[in-house]
């Protein structure tokens, strides 16, 4: 393991590879540079948060690895975002030789934690494609005895992530098989569709049979657990990537306020008053508190904090014992503050 993930601290990591994957994403690996033998331990499906220093701000942003584990190397395949501060800054400037901080891989949503049935389906759009397709490679590589759907929606073969790998999984593997459902399939021996249930069901009949594994944009995922419980999958072998950041608009704050408190960090000499309701994180990214927010959806655990006095409203406890809640720790991405409150690091 390496020291700084033992000891919950960013470690840094260097590009050993950058390639275009469609006109809009580029997949990169990463390798320590200590050890470029270093062979990395994760689940499958679960999230790296890499942070950049970007206009004079570590600016923490988490991506799902599509590499297995066992290899030299972690690959993440990152799409353009409109007004993305870190998702662009990796297309445009981060190169071969770059070093960048890596928090330790983590995430509810994997193959381990959420154990299979014999018979898988993977449902996934877009980028949601990366979780699963680590767990897929993984199950074949370790010759298991898992028969896979998977099922990906996009809007054609050219904007397809990893398009020539799923073909060639699709070939070489009996127990894979391949239902990309296209938008525009012109020229392709794939379907063209929006993925909605009767799409579902068509190319996956025994849907209610199988363990099911949801990745992508938010509301094809509120679609996709909706036509799959129809079609009976069972909720506990339904399993969804929880990877949405949780809203955190000062603006919706204030809508929402019902007046002002107090705020302090005593740490930090910081006292001042704030909107109620406002998210923690975003008040104390405002204060200049060097506090690590990465996913901004309460699944990493990278802003934990505890709340010495006063009240929060949590939206996620994922990472937290009831210990950690009953000492009062606290997830500042998906907290809101209630009342006056003092705030610890320590």
């Amino acid at each position: 393991m390496i020291t700084e993930w033992l000891n919950n601290q960013p470690a840094t990591l260097r590009c050993s590879d950058k390639w275009q994957e469609t006109v809009d994403t580029v997949s990169i690996k990463l390798i320590n540079p200590n050890d470029e033998l270093y062979q990395f331990d994760f689940k499958p499906g679960q999230f790296v948060s890499l942070g950049f220093e970007i206009n004079g701000k570590l600016e923490y942003r988490a991506y799902s690895i599509s590499s297995i584990p066992g290899q030299n190397h972690l690959q993440l395949t990152v799409k353009r975002v409109e007004g993305g501060i870190v998702s662009n800054h990796i297309i445009d400037h981060f190169n071969l030789g770059n070093d960048v901080k890596v928090l330790a891989p983590t995430g509810p949503f994997n193959s381990v934690d959420c154990q299979p049935k014999q018979k898988v389906a993977l449902l996934s759009a877009g980028c949601g494609i990366t979780p699963v397709i680590a767990m897929a490679k993984t199950w074949l590589s370790n010759n298991a005895d898992i028969e896979i759907t998977f099922v990906h929606m996009a809007k054609s073969t050219s904007q397809t992530i990893y398009f020539d790998e799923l073909e060639s999984l699709s070939a070489l593997y009996e127990n894979f098989n391949l239902r990309l459902l296209l938008k525009d399939n012109t020229g392709t021996r794939h379907p063209q569709g929006r993925l909605d249930k009767a799409w579902l069901e068509t190319l996956c009949p025994d849907i209610a049979e199988r363990t099911v594994y949801l990745c992508g944009p938010t509301q094809f995922m509120q679609d996709m657990e909706s036509n799959a419980l129809e079609l009976g999958v069972s909720p506990e072998n339904f399993h969804q990537e929880s990877f949405t950041p949780v809203e955190s608009q000062q603006e919706s704050a204030d809508q929402k306020s019902n007046g002002v408190v107090q705020f302090d960090v005593p740490d930090f000499g910081v006292a001042t008053e704030v909107a109620q309701g406002a998210t923690l994180a975003d008040v104390l990214e405002e204060n200049g508190v060097p506090i690590i927010i990465a996913c901004r959806s309460g699944m990493c655990g990278s802003c934990k904090c505890k709340i010495t006095k006063g009240e929060v409203s949590r939206t996620s406890t994922e990472t937290l014992t009831e210990e950690d809640i009953a000492n009062g720790y606290t997830l500042a991405c998906s907290s809101q503050i209630q009342t006056d409150v003092e705030v610890s690091l320590s």
